[in-house]
């Protein structure tokens, strides 16, 4: 039997006494403690546990140094409404690759007006794109005047009217940075304020700490509990405002104990227990006010917004899984016992016929930093409604799970395009010389509704990217030395249409922003996604060579050219930079802006204009700083 058949079996039998069929059971929701008090008494409950448990574990270690011969036991293993998605001219022109439609994601450049925000090592830089111009207007600091940003990462941007939003993380000072910053019409920025928000390290080499739905900011971040430390509750959600002369004291809590949720699970002996804190701040007000929202879980986690809800799925060691539904309507969170744990948030879908879509492997440990690469084991895809959500006692039934073929080995990739959900392998984990034999890879692709059959489609290259193209697909991926571009046409069954080449290259960006795509009519549009050489490997302050451009006609994929980098461009050792000094979220963006191209390549932005069925570049700009 395997392993994917074999957590069906025993969710079914071990769990799900007492669960009722999805759709049938009255709705329930997870019920917060009752007052401070209340959620003090059960931390002292923990920490005793956690003190016998030590003791004991203690004791077997004495033991043990005894008798070398005896070997030694293993340890005893309300929020704010969801505002209207904007709908403004910046937000009809988005510059970002995002999951949800409406549902913005931080990332290296926005958009405001006529302008160009780009965020980069540290600073936060402005070029006009209007009309003909292309001109560097205006450079700030990421972080507040006459603070020491050492130690801290400025990686993600947002923008929302006049305000730009800049996230990072302080080492320093221990939590999510929210740096605010007001945009003039005429792109100049001014320094407006600097937020702390209590977290722990939220990166992820896959997923993005913010999002952004009207004037909503959303975070998910997880706080491990200390329960050793004097003052529990100061490890619990809290914001302050910086100033020079900040302290911890100054920290406010911003999740009260009515607004911190537990399941019926009992916490793991030893193992951490984990706040997962969805935190929403209102931008509408010059002076941001959060509230957030906390479950008490393990440590694993994967989480995904959509337009409606944060879920966050949880794993315990070796053993059952969970996952929560924060809405953003001002709703209880509610809960669900699962198994198998997702890849990354491309795992998810909130469909619009209220049902919660998963795809899953047997094992996985979240998507803190790199795990989301890892996980492994048979794979299902997990499929229910969202009245099942309860108050966590209650079970996804077996018959929720669909088994599906396919080991989800390393670097799984995974999206649902249209009616399909589509996943496969990059292959053998790297490239092959071109005169070896490449093994034909297997792309999954099956119609999550009705859980019909699975298509595995040959491909002669790895899945190393999978991107929308309106209803249909493209998938990217090596093959040797070569770049393979495969459309997928998704009717009633899924198909593979076309495929370019692109000799001796290989992806410049592995994260979602890279990409991006323009449709024109509903069968025609513009790809855009940065290259290297195929010799080269994408490297932290190392700008991609340049942007390749492919049309896509009915699924015809013919090239357009590429803008390239300038050789020489400043080097980054040159621009004085005192924070965020790698590249983390990479630094080549295509850009598709009122009818023009652009190629965003490290400190230029290049434009080019389709001549003759080719792109040409027309002018660049650099926007460095001076050399120091």
């Amino acid at each position: 039997m395997s392993s994917a058949l074999k957590i069906i079996l025993i969710l079914s039998l071990l769990l799900s006494a007492g669960s009722h069929a999805a759709g049938t059971a009255p709705r329930k929701t997870l019920t917060p403690f009752a007052s401070e008090q209340a959620l003090s008494s059960y931390l002292q409950q923990l920490q005793a546990r956690q003190a016998t448990l030590q003791r004991e574990q203690q004791k077997l270690q004495r033991a043990t140094a005894q008798s070398l011969a005896v070997p030694a036991p293993a340890p005893v293993a309300p929020m704010v409404a969801k505002a209207a998605p904007a709908t403004s001219a910046e937000a009809a022109e988005s510059v970002t690759n995002v999951q949800t439609a409406g549902v913005d994601e931080g990332g290296i450049v926005k958009l405001h007006g006529k302008h160009l925000v780009m965020l980069r090592r540290g600073k936060l830089f402005t070029v006009q794109v209007d009309g003909k111009a292309l001109q560097p207007v205006a450079a700030l600091d990421a972080f507040a005047p006459g603070s020491d940003p050492s130690g801290s990462w400025y990686d993600e941007m947002l923008i929302d009217g006049d305000t730009v939003v800049v996230i990072g993380y302080s080492y320093s000072r221990g939590g999510t940075e929210i740096g605010l910053f007001d945009i003039a019409a005429d792109g100049k920025l001014a320094y407006r304020a600097t937020y702390h928000l209590r977290s722990n390290d939220y990166y992820s080499s896959r997923n993005y700490a913010s999002r952004l739905i009207g004037s909503k900011l959303v975070f998910y971040s997880p706080l491990s509990l200390n329960l050793h430390r004097s003052d529990p509750f100061g490890g619990f959600p809290a914001l302050r405002r910086w100033r020079h002369d900040t302290v911890p004291s100054d920290f406010r809590r911003i999740a009260p104990a009515t607004r911190i949720y537990r399941t019926d699970e009992e916490p793991e002996p030893g193992a951490g227990l984990t706040l997962h804190t969805v935190t929403v701040c209102d931008l509408a007000q010059r002076d941001m006010r959060c509230e957030a929202t906390a479950v008490m879980g393990p440590q694993g986690r994967v989480f995904y917004v959509s337009g409606e809800s944060v879920f966050v799925w949880t794993t315990r060691r070796g053993r059952d899984s969970g996952v929560f539904r924060i809405p953003l309507d001002g709703s209880a969170p509610s809960a669900l016992k699962v198994a198998g744990a997702p890849v990354d948030q491309f795992s998810f879908l909130e469909s619009v016929d209220g049902h919660l879509n998963v795809l899953l492997r047997a094992e996985g440990q979240g998507d803190a930093m790199w795990d989301g690469a890892r996980g492994r084991g048979d794979m299902a895809l997990l499929r229910v409604p969202l009245t099942s959500f309860s108050d966590g006692r209650d079970s996804a039934p077996a018959s929720s799970y669909k088994p599906l073929p396919g080991g989800g080995g390393y670097g799984l990739q995974n999206r649902y395009v249209g009616s399909y959900l589509l996943y496969g392998n990059p292959g053998n984990g790297g490239r092959r010389q071109a005169d070896q034999a490449w093994p034909r890879q297997p792309l999954y692709a099956v119609r999550w509704a009705d859980a019909g059959s699975v298509q595995a489609l040959s491909l002669p290259h790895g899945v190393e990217r999978i991107e929308a193209l309106g209803n249909d697909a493209v998938v990217i991926g090596a093959q040797g030395k070569d770049l393979h571009f495969s459309s997928i046409r998704l009717g009633a069954q899924a198909a593979i249409a076309t495929r370019y080449i692109c000799a001796d290259a290989a992806q410049g960006e592995s994260r979602s922003h890279g990409f991006f795509y323009k449709p024109q009519t509903a069968s025609e549009g513009m790809i855009g996604l940065p290259i290297l050489g195929a010799d080269e490997r994408p490297g932290f302050n190392k700008s991609a060579a340049s942007v390749l451009y492919l049309r896509n006609s009915g699924l015809q994929l013919t090239e357009l050219g590429a803008l390239a980098a300038r050789p020489g461009q400043l080097s980054v050792a040159d621009d004085g930079c005192r924070a965020s000094c790698v590249d983390w979220y990479g630094n080549a963006r295509p850009l598709f802006l009122q009818g023009r191209v652009f190629a965003l390549l490290g400190y230029e932005v290049v434009e080019g204009a389709l001549k003759e069925g080719q792109i040409r570049e027309v002018r660049r700009v650099s926007y460095a700083p001076a050399a120091r």
